[in-house]
């Protein structure tokens, strides 16, 4: 394991010098990279939301019916690494929340396939991002060049059979876009925002002062009075203490300027904005400002829908390219039915209208409330006496 150790390390001082030498520095002064970009809150909780939210939907191996329709195969080899145990250290949530994460800051995912001598795969190795250069070649097919160390060129060759690859929004078709670098200077302000913050609490969150003396001072005795003054009364530690004042000095307080004074609205303006670069809504990152009991539920629809559903099908079209030999057969599917439900009231009026209607049996509903069939007489489908097939001769009088 000495080779997988350096192959799937993660990057170190190495790779960020790298990024900042790409150009990842924003007119704001702030190098982003997706270490510092994840030290903000806001980018944190989007990140963390999306990716723990595909960790831990349930991801199961499906054989298409010759008449339509599918049937749930957890005989399949795939079934164990997709549902349970991708690796020998990972689990599925670990391994779909670790490469989700990968996704949202760099725009591609990659893991090497490793596979037997007979083309049977046994596990999926992530790739840390940052150590992958993937380059087309002339017959079009892709490959993969992985770095082994920050600190030599050594590098493995892959070809496009021995990679799974999630990629997000491509401009060239075979490497996803970086969230971070196409919007790096809302990221670069929020960086900077979040570090002007710090500084200004580290002061207590008040304004400078001026120590002013009557006579004229040597740049020695200015800076040792300085000094002290900022050991004895700076930072929130000190706040509030006396000062005395020798020698006829006297103090003025400046006054809190416009931009410091509005730094906090900055950051909601900021906080909003990387909200919706992600498509997460602002309730699931801790804004509820603008939350009520009546939109929470809609928030939470749309969320499924416009960001959550999208990068499913990334996830389940790239598992059928990569890892399913019979894509035309099984399949891959993500059942995110769960977080539509409503509450235990909308769900079983819902239930009782599918059960009356005659399109949901007793043992369906109870799968999607997660209990046990009763029996075979729970496969039984109801059907209205009042109703008949369009063009059906009526039925004679009893």
């Amino acid at each position: 394991m000495g080779f997988f150790d350096r192959f799937f390390s993660r990057k170190s001082a190495g790779s960020v010098i790298a990024e900042i030498l790409r150009g990842t520095q924003t007119a704001s002064g702030a190098h982003v990279t997706a270490d510092a970009a994840l030290r903000v809150a806001a980018v944190y909780s989007c990140v963390s939301v999306i990716s723990e939210t595909i960790g831990s939907l349930p991801l199961n191996v499906y054989q298409r019916r010759s008449g339509g329709g599918k049937t749930q195969r957890r005989d399949h080899p795939l079934y164990r690494l997709l549902h349970a145990r991708p690796n020998s250290w990972q689990t599925s949530f670990e391994f779909r929340e670790m490469m989700q994460a990968h996704f949202e800051l760099r725009g591609n995912a990659y893991a090497y396939k490793n596979m037997d001598s007979r083309g049977n795969l046994l596990e999926l190795l992530p790739l840390h991002p940052d150590r992958v250069e993937v380059r087309q070649l002339r017959d079009l097919s892709l490959q993969y060049h992985v770095q082994l160390d920050d600190h030599s060129n050594e590098r493995l060759v892959l070809s496009q059979d021995q990679v799974f690859h999630l990629r997000g929004l491509s401009s060239n078709g075979y490497t996803g876009r970086s969230t971070l670098q196409d919007a790096r200077e809302t990221f670069g302000v929020a960086i900077s925002t979040q570090e002007f913050a710090g500084r200004f609490y580290k002061n207590d969150a008040t304004p400078s002062v001026v120590l002013t003396h009557p006579g004229k001072l040597s740049k020695e005795v200015a800076d040792r009075i300085r000094e002290s003054w900022n050991q004895a009364f700076a930072g929130s530690g000190n706040a509030r203490k006396t000062a005395v004042l020798e020698e006829g000095m006297s103090i003025e307080r400046l006054t809190l300027s416009a931009e410091d004074a509005q730094f906090l609205e900055t950051r909601k303006f900021q906080r909003s904005e990387i909200a919706g670069l992600f498509r997460v809504p602002a309730h699931l990152i801790g804004d509820l400002e603008r939350a009520t009991f009546s939109n929470i539920e809609a928030q939470q629809i749309a969320f499924v829908m416009h960001c959550i559903r999208p990068r499913l099908v990334r996830w389940e079209q790239a598992l059928s390219r990569d890892l399913f030999t019979a894509p035309d057969v099984y399949f891959p599917e993500f059942n995110a039915e769960g977080l539509l439900r409503g509450d235990t009231k909308s769900r079983f009026d819902a239930y009782a209208i599918a059960r009356n209607w005659g399109w949901l049996s007793v043992n369906e509903i109870r799968e999607r409330e997660n209990l046990n069939p009763i029996g075979p007489e729970g496969d039984i489908y109801l059907q209205p006496l009042n109703m008949q097939a369009a063009g059906a001769p009526a039925d004679p009088q009893p």
